[in-house]
């Protein structure tokens, strides 16, 4: 079977890690999420929660600085070490789901990588991050802004594709159109034929 990486990008609440999930036990694949930051630890015997502090966060202006393209930054080291984990995973030759990351960018030159990026109207996400996190409506705003100017800044600071734009990914769907079941089916239907080719 040759290899397959899917690359899945996503807005804050869109549902996007729960079809994540859903997509690679469907399709027998691993997942990689935040438990890559778990692998890293184990590899580099280092304190996996100290290192879920900089997870997909852009570099901090006031306490980072790079000197010939060398940075001090604890975001910029770990964003390092999860995309040479990727890679080696990737030139393995082993298939696999991995949940934003910038994956869609690092593993680019990998014929078997597919790219999505799964968006939802911003009604849905605030009432699922209200669920979610028994936010009001006004904190799971507050929430999602957050969140999504937080991976877009980190993923423009290592890719020079914009993040959420259908430019940098073979599909974008939006969640809300067919609810998260619904995209999970399209989206198994979209792969598997893609995985055929």
């Amino acid at each position: 079977m040759k290899q397959t990486i899917i690359s899945l990008g996503r807005q804050v609440g869109s549902g996007g890690h729960k079809i994540a999930a859903a997509l690679a036990q469907r399709l027998s694949l691993p997942l990689y999420d935040k438990n890559l930051i778990a692998e890293i630890a184990a590899q580099r015997d280092l304190d996996p929660s100290v290192l879920r502090q900089y997870e997909e966060a852009p570099k901090n202006p006031f306490l980072s600085r790079s000197v010939r393209g060398l940075s001090n930054s604890a975001q910029a080291g770990l964003a390092s070490m999860q995309f040479r984990f990727l890679r080696e995973k990737a030139a393995s030759g082993e298939s696999f789901l991995i949940l934003g990351r910038c994956s869609d960018y690092i593993l680019r030159e990998y014929e078997g990588l597919i790219s999505i990026f799964v968006s939802g109207d911003l009604e849905d996400r605030v009432a699922s991050i209200q669920q979610a996190h028994g936010f009001s409506q006004e904190e799971a705003l507050d929430f999602i802004r957050t969140g999504d100017k937080r991976r877009a800044t980190y993923h423009s600071e290592h890719c020079p594709t914009q993040w959420g734009h259908g430019d940098a990914y073979d599909l974008t769907i939006n969640s809300s159109r067919l609810g998260l079941e619904g995209t999970t089916d399209f989206l198994a239907e979209y792969l598997r034929r893609r995985m055929e080719k």
